[in-house]
């Protein structure tokens, strides 16, 4: 039997004596009780619902997400005395004419919103309060595991409440409702048409898929590069080192200056050269807050782009990064002191923005997008939009990415992802962390991952941290989370968070964390491959387990296993001392233990042993997954000359091999190559295909090394 999903939106209602109706290309429009509604089909599986009480507001109101343009529909439109219905080949929507209700029909389900730290998966019978915070991203959506998902258009602060009485969005500041009904018929579809609507990511670099090493933070140039020096010196891979706060000194008051003014950063050209003949890039951190004795803030006053509220610290405020004017003022002092020295990255911190003792009145304070109180959820979503435009506009030889604390739907778009911000140590929070992050990924925002070992070590009984047994295992359970994360990095206070810094190579800390490091170097093919995915498909780095068996009931409220692409079935180790975990595999087929190539049916729950070098990972049968076999120190030190192609029997299985210039935009133009393949399982036979495309500095042959998962010995094929 089908089920109905009603969505009752209501402003305050005049009455009239009768609804009156006009079709219109894209759907129809509608008044009534003095409420004008608009029913706007953007596609046959995108529909916009906007109810205001004056017609203008429909003509004015521009939207900040959406840079979507509607595609003709063919609908059906048939009026009744007391409903309007619309159909397209996908959905069937109606407007009651009675109470102003509107109706989608053949949906239902659960729900779930931005990244929170509550640990749930599902927000049935949730009350949450959606405003940007260190730690709470706020995105005002929600989708199900029935296959569809809604976007509520407002960014000031917005009230979600889930109730046996129904579901409801209630906005702090607005002039209409205004949302968007996606009907994707299941997880990964729906984030695919979220993406439609908000804007594709972007490929990200190659190298940023290697590991990350950060500390807070590093007090000189040649701190930075000594630890870039000594990973190559172990053999241990590293692609990027981070450079937290303070080098632009330790006045509050030159607090971001967006210029090296730390002695211990003088002439900051060494430190980049030196880094540049490492092969090891930078990412640096920057803030929306300028100290009032810095150039750029004599710079934002001037032209009236800074607010009056008090941030992050207090000799320091927030400027308006609504301002087009003032984000390119913001970009070209980030561009003459970092970006044209080699600045690879950018790491966007209390993006939120953060005010201090501040009333209400203070978010009337005006910006150039209207007062702050009606923008201020998208405030992250402007500081991303301002150095992405900006870097693009100055080169396209270099792809952004930006690593920012706060989000909002969209972010995607301007090659940003974000971290769960500032978490402290402890194996509950460890735990928080999968809901957070699938959750952060099912709002159409791919890139996310967390400080490894948490941010704050010291808050809970790690005194010690980095030489205390107890957090070495805490970080070790927690590197291998990341190392199936879109981004592995490892970053904290309190202590030193390099490898060397845990003991020495036959010392477990250590091997644990190395050994996960090579893996994720081994992994890069087909990290590189689901990157692509991403951005031409709509695709997901990290999936609920409903996403992969949207019939399998079990899967709904898992919230300690995931997956990572379509491959991996992740269950990371959750508890101190745990000798073995019970892991859920969803019944849509087999699973086989990339550890032991054991073979399991779905369905069930088995019990892992999980000494501390293993985190239990399953790959689903069909499978097929390109290695590196070459050990590297950084992510295009070789070519993919020589790949291990390993398949996982059980179901017939497809990849598609991805290749192009790893750090520009020339893949936009085409500048790419994909080699399919096909897995046919009851004849045992892999099937590589032809290479589409090509690109400066391709590869024109290569050797595949095919090796069915479990056997001894595989297969060597010349490819040309």
């Amino acid at each position: 039997m089908k089920r109905n999903l009603f969505l009752l939106c209501f402003l305050s209602l005049v009455s009239l004596s009768f609804a009156q109706v006009n079709r219109v290309s894209d759907g129809f429009e509608a008044t009534v009780k003095g409420v004008d509604i608009k029913v706007q089909f953007y596609s046959p599986d995108i529909v916009r619902v906007f109810k205001t009480t004056a017609t203008s507001n429909l003509e004015r109101k521009r939207s900040f997400v959406v840079t979507m343009t509607p595609q003709p529909v063919d609908l059906a439109i048939d009026e009744q005395s007391d409903k309007v219905v619309a159909k397209s080949s996908d959905l069937e929507v109606s407007l009651n004419l009675i109470t102003g209700s509107v109706q989608f029909k053949d949906l239902g389900g659960k729900s779930r919103l931005g990244q929170h730290q509550e640990g749930l998966m599902s927000q049935r019978n949730q009350h949450l309060v959606l405003e940007q915070n260190n730690m709470q991203i706020s995105i005002p959506y929600f989708a199900s595991v029935k296959g569809y998902g809604l976007y509520w258009d407002n960014y000031s602060i917005t009230t979600f409440d889930d109730s046996p009485m129904g579901t409801s969005f209630r906005s702090e500041a607005g002039e209409a409702v205004d949302y968007y009904f996606l009907y994707g018929k299941d997880g990964d579809g729906t984030v695919a048409l979220l993406r439609q609507l908000s804007g594709q990511a972007p490929m990200v670099p190659l190298w940023t898929l290697g590991f990350w090493q950060c500390k807070e933070r590093y007090k000189s140039k040649e701190e930075i590069v000594g630890v870039a020096q000594r990973y190559r010196e172990l053999g241990v891979p590293l692609d990027a080192v981070i450079q937290d706060w303070k080098y632009w000194g330790e006045a509050n008051e030159n607090w971001n200056a967006l210029q090296f003014l730390n002695p211990g950063f003088s002439n900051p050209d060494w430190m980049f050269g030196k880094l540049k003949d490492l092969h090891v890039n930078m990412m640096i951190t920057i803030w929306p807050s300028v100290g009032i004795s810095t150039d750029i803030y004599k710079d934002l006053y001037d032209m009236n782009a800074i607010y009056p509220m008090q941030s992050s610290p207090r000799e320091a405020k927030v400027y308006d990064v609504y301002n087009k004017d003032a984000r390119k003022i913001f970009w070209d002092y980030m561009n003459k002191n970092m970006f044209q020295k080699g600045m690879g990255a950018w790491w966007m911190d209390g993006s939120e923005p953060e005010f201090y003792n501040t009333v209400q009145g203070d978010f009337n304070q005006p910006t150039a997008e209207g007062p702050l109180r009606n923008v201020r959820n998208a405030y992250p979503l402007f500081v991303s939009k301002g150095v992405y435009e900006n870097q693009r506009a100055t080169t396209e030889a270099k792809r952004v990415y930006i690593l920012t604390r706060s989000g909002y739907t969209g972010l995607q778009r301007y090659g940003a992802g974000s971290w769960s911000g500032d978490i402290r140590a402890s194996w509950e929070v460890f735990r928080k962390q999968i809901p957070a992050g699938l959750n952060y990924s099912i709002c159409g925002i791919p890139y996310w991952n967390t400080d490894i070992g948490a941010w704050h070590p010291f808050f809970n009984v790690y005194r010690t941290a980095n030489t205390d047994p107890a957090y070495q295992q805490l970080y070790c359970r927690w590197f291998q989370f990341a190392t199936f994360n879109p981004m592995m990095r490892a970053h904290g206070t309190g202590s030193p968070r390099e490898i060397y810094q845990f003991g020495q190579r036959g010392y477990w800390a250590f091997d644990v964390q190395e050994q996960y490091i090579n893996l994720r170097y081994q992994l890069l093919p087909y990290l590189y491959a689901t990157a692509w995915q991403v951005t031409s498909k709509g695709y997901s780095y990290l999936r609920q387990l409903s996403m992969e068996a949207p019939a399998d009931r079990n899967t709904y409220h898992i919230a300690d296993e995931f997956m990572f692409g379509k491959a991996f079935l992740v269950a990371p180790v959750l508890e101190e001392n745990a000798a073995s975990r019970k892991v859920y595999l969803p019944a849509n087929g087999q699973w086989i233990d990339f550890w032991s190539n054991e073979a399991y049916e779905g369905g069930q729950t088995i019990e892992r042993a999980t000494p501390i070098e293993i985190i239990p990972v399953f790959v689903k049968a069909g499978s097929i997954v390109p290695l590196t076999t070459q050990k590297v120190q950084y992510a295009t030190e070789k070519k993919w000359d020589k790949l291990e192609i390993r398949v996982y029997p059980g179901a017939d299985g497809d990849f598609t091999l991805y290749e192009d210039e790893n750090d520009n935009y020339n893949y936009e133009k085409g500048a790419y190559a994909e080699i399919p393949m096909h897995w046919d399982d009851e004849a045992g036979i892999l099937t590589i295909g032809k290479r589409s495309g090509e690109f400066a500095g391709m590869l024109k042959s290569r050797t595949f090394v095919v090796k069915v998962a479990g056997a001894k010995t595989g297969k060597t094929v010349r490819y040309k």
